[in-house]
C-alpha cells in the first residue's frame, strides 16, 4: 500500500480561489463557487456555515447566500447536525451529473422562447428571426446530445461501481 502525500493547505487555498475566479469569469456568483470548491476539497462528509466561512475568510451572510444558492442548483444538500442547531453542507452525490440533469429543463424553457419569438420578428428569413431560430435549433441539439452524454455517463460510473465491487 502506497503512502498518502501530506495535504498541502496552502495549495488547496490557491485552488478554491483560482477556480472560483475562473467560474465567476463564466457568470457563476463568486462567492458560490468558493464555497462550491470548499466543500468539493474538503475531506469531512460536509461542513457547517461556520467552518465554511472560517476556511474561506467570508462573512456568515456571505455563506448563507452562497449554500441557499448551490442547494438551489442541486449541486450541494443541506443536512441538519443532530443535537445541534447547525446545518452540515455537503456536495450532492454525482453533483456534476445533478446539475446537468437539472439544467435540462433550462433549455427546454430557451427552445420554447425562440420558437414562439420567431414569428413576431417576421419569421427565420429575417435576420432576427434567423438568428433566434439558429439559438432554437442549437439547444434543442445541444439538449439532445446532452441527454445521450447523461446516459454514457451514468453507465460509465456504474461500470466503475462494478469494478470495484468484490
Amino acid at each position: 500500500m502506497s503512502e498518502q502525500a501530506p495535504r498541502d493547505e496552502d495549495g488547496v487555498r490557491r485552488f478554491v480561489e483560482q477556480l472560483a475566479m475562473l467560474f465567476a469569469d463564466w457568470g457563476f456568483p463568486r462567492m458560490a463557487a468558493r464555497v462550491l470548491l470548499a466543500l468539493m476539497t474538503t475531506e469531512e462528509h460536509g461542513l457547517t456555515a461556520t467552518a465554511i466561512a472560517e476556511r474561506l475568510d467570508a462573512s456568515a451572510a456571505a455563506i448563507s447566500g452562497a449554500v441557499r444558492y448551490l442547494v438551489q442548483l442541486g449541486l450541494a444538500v443541506k443536512e441538519p447536525v443532530p443535537g445541534s442547531r447547525s446545518d452540515l453542507y455537503r456536495l450532492t452525490d454525482d453533483a456534476w451529473y445533478a446539475s446537468s440533469v437539472a439544467t435540462h429543463g433550462l433549455y427546454a424553457q430557451i427552445i420554447n422562447a425562440a420558437a414562439e419569438a420567431v414569428a413576431p420578428l417576421g419569421g427565420p428569413d429575417t435576420e432576427a428571426g434567423a438568428r433566434v431560430a439558429q439559438m432554437r435549433d442549437f439547444f434543442t441539439f445541444f439538449q439532445e446530445e446532452m441527454a445521450g452524454v447523461l446516459v454514457r455517463w451514468n453507465e460509465l460510473q456504474g461500470s466503475k461501481m462494478q469494478a470495484k465491487r468484490p
